[in-house]
């Protein structure tokens, strides 16, 4: 059985009533206790200052209480009613669009229910800590020029119709999952869905005020880099965990979640090079941003080989992508959400079709999901999943920013965003030097 129908089985079919404390695995729930908490670093302080080093040193105040007001926001949701939207309840059997309400506030969860090896309670907090980076990426979509009530409402309401029934489809025993998608760890649920989000945000907001004539440059690359290198480590939890266990497939996710984060680094910095003369700090971190992001679907489906190759890929692919919606396309997604995340989740979900063969020599992966015979079979199923998640998460977006707008207003007014939001929306400085 592919993991991805493990979960959705483990999630529907285990009653507490049944499963007791005794059958924990102690090996399994260290190893999801230590991801849990190397997710949440990918969050605070991780994704924080690697995003906040991006944007001009008027706005790096904002950025960083965005993203820990959407930790704290995010958690209090996923508790009262989001998890029980994506997963539902214990020894209920689960609809293909949107888990049962028997879970909210965790109803259905005591000391000593189980899921699998794992405490439910663990699995949750787990599951958690991926409902807090997704809405913190799209952060980056609107940087510079959202309110802060605008983000909140936005981000709140989008966790519960577009994050937790994508989870749901996918990972909680709906549609996706029981035609046989592979996405170990999110290449569906988390990148494509933050990514199309935020770059529908930057498209109904607009560009930031001077985008195109006065220059944006990071105000402190340092501290995106250090913020890069913790987005790094904590991904070990993020794809290693996804295997719900101490196991032969946590280590190899863990295997292939590095090489492609290698690779993807060293392509796009190649790409600089060749093309611009120079290789840059910011294009070898946005590389291997795209080179993780890019396997995080196929990180259980694949071998260290076709890593590799994702990450190559990733790192030319993204880098085309980013300089396309920049350059060409005039679009000010701020910090190169969708050409980065968005694309590398699309290009990983696809190549998780492929290389999941067992008849690709070196590049053979783990195999197909039941019932799945060929490549072919397989390769749809993934389409099926990148168009059906793209879309609808597209339109509902869209909705909601329209709604948010008609509420409170999307953005800060001109000589707002001029002073910049630190001083606007929260009468702080950054830097007082």
């Amino acid at each position: 059985m592919n993991k991805i129908k493990l979960l959705a089985a483990l999630a529907a079919a285990m009653s507490p009533s049944v499963l007791h404390a005794s059958e924990i695995n102690g090996a399994d729930t260290a190893w999801i206790m230590t991801s849990t908490a190397l997710v949440l670093f990918m969050t605070i302080p991780g994704l924080s200052m690697f995003y906040a080093g991006l944007v001009r040193s008027k706005n790096v105040l904002s950025v960083f209480m965005q993203c820990f007001a959407l930790t704290c926001l995010m958690s209090l949701l996923w508790f009262g009613v989001g998890y029980t939207m994506a997963f539902g309840s214990p020894g209920v059997e689960q609809g293909k669009w949107l888990g049962d309400f028997g879970n909210i506030f965790f109803a259905a969860m005591t000391i000593d229910s189980v899921n699998g090896t794992i405490p439910s309670t663990l699995f949750a907090t787990f599951q958690m800590t991926f409902a807090i980076i997704t809405p913190a990426l799209i952060v980056g979509g609107f940087a510079e020029r959202m309110k802060f009530s605008a983000m909140l409402i936005f981000s709140s309401i989008w966790l519960l119709v577009v994050y937790a029934p994508v989870c749901h489809w996918v990972w909680g025993g709906g549609w996706l999952g029981q035609m046989g998608l592979q996405d170990f760890a999110g290449g569906t649920v988390v990148h494509i869905t933050a990514a199309v989000a935020a770059i529908v945000a930057a498209m109904v907001m607009g560009n930031r005020k001077g985008y195109g004539t006065t220059p944006m440059t990071p105000h402190n690359l340092t501290m995106t880099v250090t913020g890069a290198g913790m987005l790094w480590v904590g991904w070990f939890g993020f794809n290693g965990g996804s295997a719900v266990a101490a196991d032969g497939s946590a280590s190899m996710a863990m295997l292939v979640t590095h090489l492609s984060a290698a690779a993807g680094a060293l392509a796009w910095m190649a790409m600089e090079w060749i093309r611009h003369g120079k290789p840059s700090a910011l294009g070898i971190v946005t590389g291997m941003v795209a080179g993780l992001g890019t396997i995080t679907p196929a990180s259980g489906s694949v071998g260290p080989a076709a890593a590799v190759v994702i990450g190559l890929s990733a790192g030319v692919v993204c880098y085309f992508a980013t300089n396309f919606i920049k350059n060409k396309l005039k679009i000010d997604d701020s910090l190169d959400v969708f050409p980065v995340h968005g694309v590398g989740g699309i290009l990983g979900t696809f190549f998780a079709g492929i290389f999941a063969s067992t008849e690709l020599g070196i590049f053979s992966g783990n195999g197909f999901s039941d019932g799945i015979t060929s490549m072919g079979g397989q390769v749809s199923v993934q389409v099926i999943g990148i168009v059906a998640t793209f879309a609808y998460t597209a339109v509902v977006s869209w909705g909601l920013l329209k709604l948010v707008d008609a509420m409170v207003g999307l953005r800060v007014d001109s000589d707002e965003e001029t002073e910049g939001l630190d001083i606007v929306l929260h009468d702080e400085r950054g830097y007082d030097l």
